[in-house]
């Protein structure tokens, strides 16, 4: 395959309302950082761009949540995440933010370019509007039930309970969350990218073209939307924090968040550009460009079909390859900010990499780790204890043991100076580790081509696994006591081929630990460091090209002293973050009940006269027939008898009572509620229940069986 003129590659942009966790570095950063270092080793043309996503409802909601405004949360947030990527060594060509007047006028021109050639829709709709507070609603600002599993922590856009994606639609009694009030309906139009025209594209460039070297996970979840039938997705909204739509018309609306943000990549390319005296056109627009997204799996649907769709129609290339990763959890359960169930950059590097000296050492530690666990296929899991076992076992006892006895016996038995290669005397377990060598950089190599980070990382630290082999295998420190046994000999010995042979060991371990510093600079940047210094050489070293050869330290160089790469992670600190991460969580947990009771309190509906509940025609009912809603946990489908008629009722009360138990039952069912539509059935009622403190939910029916259709009064 003909290497690509130039790479651009970039790193999902991180919302800017709020610390990063360990997850997030995992999903998109470290992978991409991995990526980028090995090309420039490559010595190819590569930018790495990144920045804050500063636009969408979660600013705003954050600003309210800390009682100040949109720009001082992500003034405050961008500042902080661009901190941590530096402490984390993150190497960004560009660390940029979509709030820039740049940004703006980027995304500006894009919506126009698209939108002037006919490739948008205008569609007049009816949306949930607050009238107390005089705004569109937009999904985060819609509070309700969840249809599938009966929450009150649903959202327009996703329950918080069960996880899955929502429309504001869709929600149960759904209420304003900038006012408490009940929404009303109001028609407003917006701009709408037709992705249904570009099917049979997606089709061909995601299913036919890449079906062979994007993950599976990618292809899969881009064929279920691909198939699914796509529908016209909305490019403005209305709202006031965000780009403006640029258009005389369209006062009060402005760009969604979903179709700025990936434009962000662009404008931090451009940017880059000005700073650097460079062109930034052939990097968006020339084919000979390749292109990677990284991502973590929630943001597939936006990079593989709704930018790519986007692109084509500004005439920019598409991107090569999306390698999205699973999700990490922590210690046997999902990371969540809202339960403070998470392991925060900022937390890690507080208590490691600001602790140490220099903290290098701790940052490749955390990198090691969070590599050698990558979600790559599935989800995996970080526990301290196996973060203490990764650094123990593998960097300490094996990559830092071989590079710390190979300094120590160089020293002790060649003077400090890297020993002649004597190949006359060269046996099959010398020429098995020159082979080892020589071989470990076209499996790296390939392995990162191939995006499979995780394999590298292993082939790269088992090198110095067979170098300890090797070194067991040779035995040098009992070479070592034989010679000095024959020169106190008065009949002497083979002095010269014992020397030779100790030679040869230590000459070998020594250009296997520079092809080590050239190996694992990718993955452990501040120890290839520190490896060069213990060598004396400079940078140029870490070439790609000088992996697998043998002559990269020079016969008679003089080597510095060895110094210890990792230091071993103590029993005692992995209590510490255990203690810390649970004490963490139980406080959020109290929080929330406070919090809870506090808005029992303050959320108290309003006095209302009694007009206002005689309009409510409650009546009793008996239960004929009941079953569980296919695909939806908490919603049963209750067939009730309220004499004059039988109506179709859905509850979401399927984790509290069985189906079967339901038949025979009588409930008390608001007579007059509209109809609704969930999981595509008509709701004609509300059975009415009660909540207890454990979250049980009863029924709520009469102390003695009465007719059916009996009013409540």
């Amino acid at each position: 395959m003909t290497q690509p003129k130039r790479y651009l590659i970039t790193s999902a942009l991180p919302y800017a309302n709020g610390l990063k966790h360990v997850g997030h570095l995992a999903g998109a950063y470290i992978p991409a950082d991995i990526y980028v270092r090995y090309l420039r080793a490559q010595k190819r043309d590569v930018v790495f761009v990144c920045g804050s996503d500063e636009h969408g409802t979660a600013i705003p909601i954050q600003a309210i949540k800390e009682g100040t405004t949109p720009r001082a949360i992500i003034d405050k947030y961008h500042t902080a995440m661009k901190q941590d990527f530096e402490d984390l060594d993150m190497s960004f060509d560009i660390y940029h933010r979509t709030s820039e007047p740049l940004h703006h006028e980027t995304a500006q021109e894009f919506f126009t370019y698209l939108n002037e050639r006919g490739e948008l829709e205008i569609k007049e709709t009816e949306q949930y509007y607050d009238e107390e507070s005089k705004n569109f609603l937009a999904d985060r600002y819609i509070k309700g039930i969840c249809p599938n599993c009966g929450s009150d922590r649903a959202y327009g856009d996703q329950c918080e309970n069960c996880g899955r994606t929502l429309s504001p639609d869709e929600l149960i009694n759904p209420v304003s969350t900038l006012s408490g009030k009940v929404p009303i309906k109001k028609k407003t139009s917006h701009w709408y990218l037709p992705l249904g025209k570009h099917e049979q594209f997606l089709r061909e460039w995601i299913l036919d073209q890449h079906k062979d070297d994007w993950r599976a996970t990618v292809l899969g979840q881009c064929k279920s939307w691909i198939e699914g039938g796509l529908q016209s997705r909305a490019v403005t909204r209305d709202l006031e924090w965000g780009i403006k739509v640029p258009l005389k018309d369209a006062p009060g609306k402005i760009l969604y968040v979903w179709f700025d943000a990936p434009i962000g990549y662009i404008s931090a390319t451009k940017q880059w550009a000005i700073n650097n005296n460079k062109d930034w056109k052939p990097y968006w627009y020339d084919k000979d460009t390749k292109l990677v997204h990284f991502i973590g799996k929630d943001n597939i649907v936006f990079h593989c079909i709704i930018f790519p769709v986007m692109l084509k129609l500004h005439g920019n290339i598409l991107p090569a390859n999306i390698p999205a990763n699973e999700f990490l959890n922590l210690e046997g359960d999902k990371m969540s900010t809202s339960r403070n169930w998470k392991l925060e950059m900022r937390d890690y590097i507080n208590d490691f990499v600001k602790k140490e000296n220099g903290g290098g050492q701790c940052v490749d530690m955390l990198r090691y780790y969070l590599t050698q666990i990558a979600p790559e296929t599935k989800d995996s899991e970080f526990t301290w204890k196996g973060f203490q076992d990764a650094v123990n076992s593998e960097l300490v006892s094996i990559f830092g043991n071989f590079v710390n006895r190979t300094w120590v016996l160089m020293h002790k038995l060649c003077r400090g100076k890297v020993p002649q290669l004597h190949e006359e005397i060269l046996d099959d377990e010398d020429r098995w580790i020159i082979k080892a060598i020589e071989n470990v950089k076209l499996k790296v190599e390939n392995l990162i081509e191939e995006y499979k980070f995780r394999d590298a990382l292993f082939e790269a630290i088992d090198l110095s696994r067979k170098g300890n082999q090797y070194m067991q295998k040779k035995e040098p420190w009992i070479k070592a006591k034989k010679l000095e046994a024959a020169k106190a000999s008065p009949t002497g010995g083979d002095l010269e081929g014992v020397q030779k042979e100790i030679d040869n060991c230590l000459h070998l371990c020594l250009q296997l630990t520079a092809n080590l510093t050239i190996l694992i600079n990718p993955f452990l940047p501040n120890t290839a460091k520190k490896m060069l210094h213990m060598m004396k050489v400079v940078d140029k070293m870490l070439d790609w090209k000088n992996a697998g050869k043998l002559n990269l330290l020079s016969v008679g160089y003089s080597l510095r002293a060895p110094e210890l790469l990792f230091r071993k992670i103590e029993d005692e600190e992995i209590k510490e973050q255990m203690e810390k991460l649970t004490a963490n969580s139980v406080k959020q947990k109290n929080d929330a009940k406070v919090e809870e009771i506090k808005s029992y309190t303050e959320n108290q509906k309003s006095e209302i006269q009694y007009e206002d509940f005689s309009k409510l025609d409650l009546r009793i009912g008996t239960v004929t027939a009941c079953e569980k809603v296919e695909k939806a946990d908490k919603l049963l489908k209750l067939t009730v008898d309220l004499s004059s008629e039988t109506r179709t009722i859905l509850s979401g009360i399927a984790l509290h009572y069985k189906a079967e138990e339901m038949i025979g039952k009588q409930v008390v069912v608001v007579f007059n509620l509209a109809p609704r539509k969930m999981k595509g059935i008509a709701s004609q009622g509300m059975i009415l229940t009660a909540e207890d403190k454990d979250g049980k939910l009863r029924l709520l029916k009469p102390e003695e069986a009465v007719s059916p259709g009996s009013l409540v009064s």
